[in-house]
């Protein structure tokens, strides 16, 4: 199937900064955000197999779920108005407007508000008659195209690292390599993704028991959509210095907890790290409405 994005030849960008000099760090950016402008990183990884099983199997609509600010919805909808299938999102909470849901709606998504309590208690099978994607996009077909991320890392290295939101990127990660795997979990508390990490990898491959893999939960900055002026400073000093854009609640968590760790801690010292730019810019302009940032 030709889905007109650019997932092949993906850069790994070198960041260059005395500090890593200095403990002999070699750092590189996978630059998975510059698959698609809409559908980039680790949500096109997702979404690209679900995509496919929908068409195989006749179904003409999508339903998934999300937050308001949800980078999943906003690619899904996306995806949905590229390949010819409509699409429905859930959507947690208050019915609201933002640049993230008005993106959605433009690519075609139906949006449909439901209370919290509602939420928790969502049920697929009332959608027998659409392809249902979970939240986030995790389950087996997301970490089938999740193990691809790797294909375009042409350099020996030892640890790749990724941010966490509902496990399935670095599910596929793990499942296809031996290096060590790093995963920054973006939700306080982010020691529960452990077993749902676990239970993806049974689900992709039942022989799959590796231990290649950890989570760092000191870098949720107080959880999912939270930011705090050192984040902020952060963002935009790695932009301009790099060139390149992170995103305030997955990239930029995770970049700032790699920063410190070769500050502060030997563990990373003489070490060759990939860290896997999974994209969800979109999502800035919503700090950008609410909170005033500037990139």
């Amino acid at each position: 199937m030709n889905f007109n994005v650019n997932e092949n030849n993906i850069p790994l960008q070198k960041i260059a900064a005395d500090f890593l000099t200095q403990k002999n760090v070699e750092f590189y950016v996978l630059r998975e955000d510059l698959i698609h402008p809409e559908i980039s990183g680790n949500k096109w990884r997702k979404l690209k197999y679900n995509i496919e099983e929908a068409k195989s199997q006749g179904f003409k609509s999508i339903v998934t779920f999300g937050g308001a600010y949800s980078n999943h919805i906003a690619a899904t909808a996306a995806a949905g108005n590229q390949f010819g299938l409509k699409t429905i999102g859930i959507i947690r909470g208050d019915e609201v407007s933002n640049s993230t849901l008005d993106l959605a709606v433009e690519n075609g998504m139906k949006l449909k508000f439901v209370s919290r309590e509602e939420y928790k208690r969502k049920d697929s099978s009332e959608y027998s008659n659409c392809y249902v994607i979970p939240e986030g996009g995790s389950n087996t077909l997301a970490v089938k195209g999740c193990a691809e991320i790797i294909e375009n890392i042409d350099i020996d290295y030892d640890v790749i690292c990724c941010a966490c939101g509902t496990g399935g990127t670095i599910a596929g990660i793990i499942a296809s390599t031996e290096k060590k795997v790093l995963g920054f979990p973006a939700l306080k508390g982010g020691e529960f993704l452990i077993k749902d990490i676990n239970q993806l990898l049974l689900d992709y491959d039942a022989n799959i028991n590796k231990d290649n893999w950890k989570l760092k939960t000191d870098y949720h900055f107080g959880g999912y959509a939270k930011v705090k002026p050192d984040l902020i400073e952060f963002v935009q000093k790695f932009k301009k210095e790099n060139d390149i854009e992170l995103d305030f609640v997955y990239t930029g968590k995770m970049l700032f907890g790699l920063y410190e760790m070769v500050n502060n801690t030997d563990e990373l010292n003489n070490k060759t790290i990939i860290v896997v730019h999974t994209g969800g810019i979109q999502g800035n302009k919503g700090f950008e409405e609410r909170f005033g940032i500037e990139l």
